[in-house]
C-alpha cells in the first residue's frame, strides 16, 4: 500500500499503454492526466525509447509501470524512469488507494486472473485495442473489471487514447487526444 495517501479507492487514475514514442500523442494524454487531477499514473508497456521519460516533468503523482514488447532497451528504461516512479516486468500487482492492481503488457491469462477475486482491476496493453468489461469472481462474490486504454501512440488503428479511471466506482472514461503536434 502506498503510504501517506488515502486507502479508501478514491481518486482518478491515469492509465495508458502502447505510447510506442508519440511524443506529441503521450504529452498531450499526460496533460490532460494533470489537468483531471490524476493520483497515480499508470503505463502498460511499450514505451520504446528512454528518452519519453522527459515528458514526465509535469507529473507529481506515483508512477507505475511495466515493460512491453518492444521496450529492448531496460536498464535505460529504468533509469530514466527512476525519478518519476517504477517500472516492473509484468505482471505486477499493486495496491493504490485500496484498490488491489494486476498490470502487464500482454494479455496473459486476463479471464484467470480476473475471476480469481484477487483483483480488484486488470490492466494489460499490447492489442492496441480498447477492451472494457467486468468479469464475475469465480465465487460470485464480486467482479474484476478488465482495461486496456487502447493505443496512446495512435500508429496502428489511428486512434491515440487513454483512460481516466475512477477508483471510487470503478468507472472508466476513454478518451482521445490529437496524434500530432497541435501548437507550438
Amino acid at each position: 500500500m502506498e503510504s501517506g495517501v488515502a486507502t479508501d479507492g478514491s481518486g482518478l487514475v491515469g492509465v495508458l499503454a502502447d505510447s510506442h514514442d508519440n511524443r506529441w500523442a503521450f504529452e498531450a494524454i499526460l496533460r490532460r492526466f494533470v489537468d483531471e487531477g490524476v493520483v497515480h499514473v499508470i503505463h502498460a508497456g511499450d514505451f520504446v525509447a528512454p528518452f519519453n521519460a522527459r515528458y514526465l516533468s509535469g507529473i507529481s503523482v506515483p508512477f507505475t509501470g511495466v515493460f512491453g514488447n518492444n521496450d529492448g532497451e531496460r536498464p535505460g528504461l529504468t533509469k530514466a524512469f527512476a525519478k518519476f516512479g517504477t517500472l516492473h516486468v509484468g505482471p505486477y500487482a499493486f495496491d493504490t488507494r485500496g484498490r488491489r492492481i494486476i498490470l502487464m503488457h500482454e494479455p496473459v491469462a486476463l479471464d484467470a486472473l480476473a475471476v480469481s477475486g484477487r483483483f480488484d482491476v486488470v490492466i494489460y496493453g499490447h492489442t492496441h485495442e480498447t477492451d472494457l468489461r467486468k468479469v464475475t469472481w469465480a465465487d460470485g462474490d464480486g467482479s474484476t473489471l478488465i482495461l486496456n486504454p487502447g493505443e496512446a501512440g495512435g500508429w496502428l488503428n489511428g486512434r491515440a487514447t487513454a483512460a481516466l479511471l475512477d477508483l471510487a466506482d470503478l468507472n472508466v472514461d476513454v478518451f482521445d487526444v490529437p496524434l500530432a503536434r497541435t501548437s507550438a
